[in-house]
């Protein structure tokens, strides 16, 4: 079943992504028309003023390079669109024109004379093609990101609106230009490149340079033939593309493309890739086949440098091979020692002879000399179809890594998703930002070092400082980063011919860094070898080769390292970690910290001070001998507590008991916080059977252990009707009874039916199952906590605090550790925060139930009861679609999803919620990769735009009960004012203690879990339950939104729109006499098309000076009777 809608869901893809037959025409018609054009393109001299920058900035001489243009001996199509395998919606063309001999000398491949030429060669077919009236547009771009090997890119004019975005690439090549011993990778072909001694260098890299042309059309041959009528093959390399285009790390100059991915396919089909794929297989046997050759048969790279750094330790130490093998042996033992060895010999063997073949290697005449001279010049080996040319000489060592581990991670996701992983593997975005922990981005524009010198030499400046930063970056992270992925992408985006050279390098470095473990990434100090112990040094090397000896780190380190001896009597060179401090590096990393502080400090510091209280309050409860059962468990209910509070209350000064006799301040806050605890008593057979008489008898064991709590340790115990609440240790704990008699009882409102409330003690114990578990998985996952507070900072930012719960955001975001794929889980709470917004626009919540199985304590039959309860729940809303809650989030301790999204989100809100998270999300990434620009700041990921909704009613902030978590005071300058109100004195946000003498005084100012802002939202819902819904951030906002319900279809004419604002405008006042002293003013910001009618009874039952603090007298009362 589960492989049927696999292939069910490949098959609409490779639809989706595949050319019809008709675009594919009007393709081919478009290249037919520019073929003929530069066919058509008259003899003529070129000389280098043609394009003088570029040529100047290669450092050919201008007199070298003149030649007659000729038209090319052939033009053929390349590329994907050569074997119908183009992959929606990168379409493009790749036309490969050869140039003639005769515009070449015999000595042009030295000095960069023979890359002057084949640029000169594109300027005159550029030339004549701006006047063909079948090219649209021309633009220039590189080959893979190569500077000195430009390429033109052709934007035909096409009929098709689906091909708007069409072009074709005009590569040139250079088939049996030179002499192949000319290119041997040993010779120097570039005399100014030497060493200080002044001795020439190889040139392996710019020799390949001239080869890959020389042999690109014969390996687009050699593709074709492998590929002609095979579709299940063509259909294979579409989803790797697609699985690599989305892996855009993967997908780079230096790593996988196209055409490298068709190389390898036709390497596994031939016999030196032992012919694992055949005719017989479905395109998902390809691709999984394709994989695991990437993850098992190409790891010979990896023992290469191991092996050369441990070969290299003799010469640098300046011992004998003997005497390093006896150093070794003392400090790993004979058997490690063995072992080692003869890994080391194998992998040495494996890399001396099995470099890559597209051909059998029987049929390759090539040289033993030559092939160790591939393997010493090029991290890895693919030699093509002549066995003359690596392929792979971009490919740098890091991307490889990079490689197998996403193909390691593919094939795990493959096994353990549901579905088979096709979201995962081919939906999802694995772009930088979303996959490393952190990023930098290092800004070399206009660096002199890079200006002042040659661009190219072997290789290409941009690309040798791409290596220098990731050597260094490896070097100083060591173990503490498991991957760290350098990308310049130096090529302009709108690259003018003219400017040459010279504005290569204006793009950032991104650096992507993937996090070893928590342990290593955020100690301390990095601890170096003892120099005065040679056996410990050596050893040292053996398992760091970057850092090879005391007298390397602290050359690597400066004045940062330092001789320290540690606690265990060790002395070791050392330093205090990293560091990051210049205008060009920016490290994404506390950029969005500042949403989560309160006057410039992060509350979470409070952390241990709140859990030695709770501990203290527990201890305290089980000690209580005076009440008729004994308390048997203490289990702290609320968010702070399994750190997932965006801000954990810190001590208040009046909730201390009496006996510490603290000293009173100035001014304190007048609200605090409670925090919610679940005590459960012995068991007993006496408690009554009715619920109303359960929750009476929880009412009096809670005043019982309040007053004996004020009596032993003079805390104090403030009741309400059905909350107590016990001040102590500077927190306001409110003591909730778990009773298992009551587990199965329901409330109803009026009848029973799917609306059905749970029980309060059944409420209990799915609060109190969720917090273990997410305690739980903080403890595993140290970043969860943090990036739980930034999605529920965000999620109230944006006025959604309504329709979704806290602890639904703590189970999506659960979701993201314990089910990570194609990720890894998430080691920074950027990196998570963004993987949030994804998941949250892009989870198919419709079809879909999310499954949080934190313990793994669900087995295929659960899963099988929430799918069935998902589809159940699903018919029974099926009429009435508005009110349906779209959400389903299943637990193991809630498979219906009753618990955190029972009535909310419906579907409305949640497409707004998931609109949000996209803008969001798209934001985010753009500030991770590109920095703020303009107006686009890191706060706008927290401000919401008020001009969404039908009302806007702003709150005087200096009345809000915590105005220190306000981010961005409210600013409403559209829209129609309906009114404004003036700021009641009744209740101020701080309260002054000058003169209060005693702290039972004090005490009589405080409000004990008021919110004046949430008593506003009860009193409207009360008033207005029908006519708005209101949308509102409980993190201490100081505005709400108010949305009406639309019309389906019917139009309404210009007199119903005037008659709906004036009963809107009504509405709207009588919304501020509601809020009267809290309510700052209020805004009709649009007339929406009303589904029905608003009735004026519902405002008509309003006390005309309906006051704010009047609703909640009765409610402030209570909570201030002592006992």
């Amino acid at each position: 079943m589960e492989s049927d809608s696999m292939d069910f869901k490949l098959g609409e893809l490779l639809k989706e992504v595949q050319l019809d037959d008709s675009i594919v025409k009007i393709v081919d018609l478009a290249v037919a028309s520019v073929v003929d054009a530069i066919k058509s393109i008259p003899e003529r001299l070129v000389r280098a003023d043609e394009a003088s920058r570029f040529i100047e900035d290669l450092g050919v001489p201008s007199e070298k390079v003149s030649f007659t243009f000729r038209v090319p001996e052939s033009i053929q199509v390349g590329g994907s669109h050569s074997i119908s395998s183009v992959a929606k919606p990168d379409i493009n063309v790749d036309l490969l024109v050869r140039m003639p001999k005769g515009c070449f000398h015999e000595k042009d491949y030295l000095n960069h004379r023979y890359h002057a030429k084949r640029f000169l060669y594109l300027r005159v077919i550029e030339k004549s093609l701006e006047s063909c009236s079948a090219v649209k547009k021309i633009a220039w771009s590189s080959f893979q990101n190569e500077g000195r090997k430009p390429v033109l890119i052709i934007f035909p004019v096409m009929d098709s609106p689906d091909l708007s975005e069409c072009f074709i690439r005009i590569i040139p090549t250079a088939t049996s230009l030179f002499s192949m011993s000319r290119l041997s990778l040993s010779r120097n072909n570039v005399r100014s490149f030497s060493q200080e001694d002044g001795l020439a260098q190889a040139t392996p890299i710019y020799n390949s340079s001239i080869l890959e042309d020389m042999f690109l059309e014969e390996n687009s041959e050699y593709v074709q033939k492998t590929f002609h009528e095979w579709k299940v093959l063509k259909e294979a390399l579409i989803l790797l593309k697609v699985w690599a285009r989305n892996r855009n790390s993967l997908y780079s100059h230096d790593s996988l493309n196209g055409y490298l991915i068709s190389m390898i396919l036709s390497h596994l089909v031939v016999g030196s890739g032992e012919s694992l794929i055949h005719k017989s297989m479905n395109v998902m046997q390809i691709f999984r086949v394709t994989l695991k050759f990437i993850e098992g048969d190409m790891k010979f790279t990896l023992a290469l440098f191991k092996f050369s750094a441990t070969a290299r330790l003799h010469i640098e130490l300046n011992v004998s091979l003997s005497q390093l093998v006896v150093v070794l042996l003392k400090a790993l033992g004979p058997l490690k020692l063995s072992l080692i060895l003869i890994v080391l010999v194998l992998a040495t063997l494996s890399l001396k002879g099995r470099p890559l073949f597209l051909h059998p290697q029987g049929h390759c005449n090539i040289a033993k000399e030559d092939l160790n001279q591939l393997v010493k010049s090029f991290d890895t080996v693919l030699l093509d179809a002549s066995c003359s040319f690596n392929l792979l000489f971009r490919m740098t060592k890091t991307a490889f890594v990079e490689l197998q581990d996403e193909v390691s991670w593919t094939l795990k996701c493959i096994d353990k998703c549901r579905g088979g992983g096709f979201e995962e593997i081919f939906m999802t975005k694995v772009d930088f930002a979303a996959k490393f922990d952190s990023c930098l981005r290092i800004n070399l524009k206009a660096n002199p070092k890079i200006c002042s010198g040659d661009f190219c030499m072997d290789n290409e400046c941009w690309r040798i400082y791409e290596k220098n930063v990731q050597s260094l970056l490896q070097r100083g992270l060591s173990d503490r980063a498991k991957l760290v992925r350098v990308v310049w992408r130096s090529t302009p985006l709108d690259w003018n011919i003219e400017d040459g050279l010279s504005y290569f390098g204006n793009e950032p470095i991104i650096v992507g860094i993937l996090i070893s473990s928590q342990e290593n990434s955020f100690r301390v100090v990095d601890i170096g070898p003892n120099p005065e112990n040679k056996e410990e040094a050596i050893s040292f090397i053996f398992f760091f080769s970057e850092l090879n000896s005391a007298m390397k780190f602290r050359k690597f380190w400066g004045e940062k390292a330092e001789l320290r001896r540690f606690k265990d009597g060790a002395i070791a060179e050392s330093t205090g970690g990293l560091f990051y401090g210049s205008e060009d590096i920016v490290h994404v990393v506390d950029q969005l910290d500042f949403c989560l502080q309160v006057n410039g400090k992060d509350p979470v510091a409070f952390s241990s001070v709140l859990l030695e209280a709770f501990e203290l309050l527990s201890k305290r409860l089980r000690l209580l001998e005076d009440i008729p059962l004994k308390i048997s468990s203490v289990q702290p209910l609320d968010p702070a507590f399994r750190h997932t509070s965006v801000f954990p209350p810190q001590p208040h000064p009046l909730a201390y008991e009496t006996k510490y006799g603290k000293k009173l301040p100035k001014s304190a806050t007048t609200c605090i916080p409670t925090l919610e605890v679940m005590i459960q008593l012995e068991g007993s057979g006496n408690w009554p059977l009715d619920s109303v008489a359960i929750e009476k008898t929880k009412s009096a064991f809670l005043l019982k252990i309040g007053e004996s709590l004020e009596e032993r340790w003079s805390a104090l115990c403030v009741a309400a009707e059905d909350e107590v609440n016990i001040l102590m240790s500077g927190y306001s704990f409110c003591l909730r009874i778990m009773h298992e008699k009551g587990l199965n009882m329901l409330q109803t409102q009026g009848v029973v039916d799917k609306n059905e409330i749970l029980s309060i003690d059944k409420k209990l114990f799915m609060w109190s199952q969720h917090s273990s578990m997410i305690n739980g998985l903080h403890g595993c996952y140290p970043t969860y906590g943090p990036v739980v507070r930034l999605a529920k900072r965000w999620v109230a930012a944006h006025l959604f605090s309504s329709f979704l719960e806290e602890e639904a955001v703590e189970l999506i975001v659960a979701y993201l550790f314990l089910k990570p794929f194609p990720f890894h889980a998430p080691c920074s709470r950027v990196t998570g925060f963004l993987r949030f917004l994804r998941f949250l626009s892009c989870y198919d919540w419709t079809f879909s139930p999310l499954i949080i199985d934190i313990n793994g304590d669900l087995t295929l039959k659960d899963e099988n009861e929430i799918n069935e309860n998902f589809i159940s729940r699903g018919k029974y809303y099926e009429e009435n679609k508005n009110i349906a809650p779209s959400m389903f989030l299943a637990a193991p301790y809630d498979k219906t999803s009753k618990a955190w999204t029972r009535l909310s989100p419906n579907r409305s809100e949640l497409k707004r919620i998931c609109s949000y998270a996209r803008s969001s999300a798209d934001l985010l990434t753009n500030l991770i990769l590109r920095g703020a620009d303009g107006p686009y700041t890191w706060e706008c990921l927290f401000r919401t735009p008020l001009n969404n909704y039908d009302a806007v009613v702003v709150l005087h902030h200096d009345k809000l009960s915590t105005p220190q978590h306000l981010l961005f005071p409210a600013v409403v300058d559209f829209g129609k004012l309906v009114i404004c109100g003036k700021a009641s004195n009744l209740f101020l946000p701080y309260t002054t203690l000058d003169g209060v003498q005693s702290l039972e005084e004090a005490r009589n100012k405080l409000m004990v879990g008021f919110d004046p802002t949430r008593c506003f939202l009860q009193d409207l819902k009360r008033e207005f339950p029908t006519t708005f819904k209101i949308w509102y951030d409980s993190l201490g906002g100081d505005v709400l939104g108010l949305t009406c319900d639309k019309k389906d279809s019917r139009k309404r004419g210009r007199d119903g729109a005037d008659e709906s604002s004036i009963e809107l405008t009504d509405a709207l006042k009588k919304v501020g006499e509601v809020g009267k002293g809290l309510v700052k003013s209020v805004h009709l910001v649009k007339v929406p098309k009303l589904q029905h009618r608003m009735s004026h009874d519902g405002a008509a039952r309003l006390e005309p000076a309906l006051h704010l603090i009047q609703p909640t007298i009765a409610m402030i009362t209570l909570v201030h009777l002592p006992w």
